[in-house]
């Protein structure tokens, strides 16, 4: 049985996951830490959105921020992808174990009593 503080994780994380924009942050910081105002480049908004997203890939344990000075450094975080593989992998066994007791009753259905 999950907690509520893996359950409020794995909602989290879906939620982060589930924007483009987020996705690309995800995928340039898991090249190297970068700061906000050099993830905040190639995306056609305004750094405040940018922010916006960061904020909620943050909330998601997604993202790290350090500061260095001025600079906010971000870093990739991947634990949270480990508790979604946990939960996806815990559905496909759920789900491939009722399809296989069901084909099993289908095909006894099927065989011609003697």
């Amino acid at each position: 049985m999950r907690t509520t503080s893996q359950t409020r994780l794995l909602d989290s994380t879906f939620h982060a996951l589930a924007d483009p924009t987020r996705r690309a942050i995800l995928q340039r910081l898991t090249q190297s830490d970068a700061r906000v105002t050099d993830l905040a480049a190639p995306f056609r908004i305004s750094l405040n959105s940018v922010s916006k997203h960061i904020r909620i890939l943050e909330r998601a344990k997604l993202v790290e921020r350090r500061r260095v000075g001025r600079e906010h450094i971000l870093r990739f975080r991947a634990e949270p992808l480990q508790v979604v593989q946990d939960w996806i992998r815990k559905q496909q066994d759920f789900w491939r174990a009722g399809l296989e007791a069901l084909d099993g009753l289908l095909n006894q259905a099927d065989t011609p009593e003697k």
